[in-house]
């Protein structure tokens, strides 16, 4: 193993610019830890939001959360997985953006077994996407047989997770997309689809059981007006949003709540299930090499892409 790796970092907010590759020491194993050579890591919006903004971080600081990679070293009294192990999962979320690298260390039970069938680039493209995914329909709103889920921007990195977690569980599947997505989301197990530059939803869907919705704005009121009685609005856009959606679901005779995704290994193996059952594929719309992680966070941000941005270290 070299000492040095390759990480993308940025000293400063800023945009897409600001990222440059720097080369820092391998970092050390630790206690209950593993540490993996990553070969791909998926782009999320939080990625690109932080390089704005921050939020709970100060520059300078690196960059991303989901990679997929293999095991090179356990520590002692870790038992989770061994050398050669192949892995992903969101391995220092929230606090450590590190997975733009070429390794990464971090607490065993952050992983679970990569899904056989998925190759890295597809397994980094899932975990914390189809983890909120998972949250917000299994945690929150317990989706089940024969409800009727309503996901907007359905064709994005978590909506078309969130059609196919809610397929599994036996719900009739309802997506906003633009025109052009609808086939791939047919073909991901959506039962009706809405696009949305065309059409308004809320004339269309009749009463659901469940809404999911990644943009928040206007579509939480117009949301809430399609609901059945008691039913879930889950916001996945904005985790500050809780009280204002709780007061507006609570007006309007539904549920409200909003998901910021918590890393999970025991849901990632269900993920890991799904995937391995052919319930779940992820969509992998384009691939940047890690120098290029710029250009990939570009590309993230004209909130135009299908399924999901991954970086490829290899």
């Amino acid at each position: 193993m070299t000492e040095q790796m390759r990480i993308v970092q940025q000293r400063t907010l800023g945009g897409p610019e600001v990222l440059e590759v720097a080369r820092v020491p391998v970092p050390d194993l630790g206690a209950t830890r593993i540490l993996v050579r990553v070969h791909a890591a998926g782009v999320n919006p939080v990625d690109w939001k932080l390089r704005q903004h921050g939020y709970w971080l100060t520059p300078p600081f690196s960059q991303g959360f989901d990679v997929s990679g293999v095991v090179v070293a356990v520590s002692q009294g870790s038992s989770r997985f061994a050398v050669g192990d192949e892995v992903y999962g969101m391995p220092n979320y929230p606090d450590v953006p590190d997975a733009y690298a070429d390794y990464v260390a971090a607490p065993a039970r952050r992983f679970s077994r990569k899904p056989v069938g998925l190759d890295h680039t597809e397994a980094a493209a899932l975990p914390l996407a189809s983890l909120t995914a998972w949250q917000a329909l299994v945690d929150t709103a317990a989706v089940a047989a024969g409800q009727r889920v309503l996901v907007h921007a359905a064709a994005g990195g978590v909506g078309h997770l969130a059609v196919q977690i809610a397929k599994a569980r036996g719900a009739h599947v309802i997506g906003t997309a633009s025109a052009a997505k609808h086939t791939m989301l047919r073909e991901l197990g959506a039962d009706e689809l809405v696009d949305y530059t065309s059409t308004d939803f809320t004339e269309t869907v009749g009463r659901v059981d469940v809404v999911l919705d990644p943009i928040g704005g206007d579509y939480l009121e117009r949301s809430l007006r399609v609901l059945r009685p008691d039913g879930w609005y889950v916001g996945v856009s904005n985790p500050l949003e809780q009280e204002t959606i709780v007061e507006a679901a609570d007006a309007a005779g539904v549920r409200g709540a909003t998901v910021c995704v918590e890393p999970d290994h025991v849901q990632l193996d269900g993920i890991t299930a799904l995937a391995e059952a052919g319930k779940l594929r992820p969509v992998v719309s384009e691939t940047f090499p890690l120098e290029a992680a710029a250009k990939a966070h570009e590309h993230s941000q004209t909130g135009r892409t299908a399924g999901k941005v991954v970086l490829t270290m290899t």
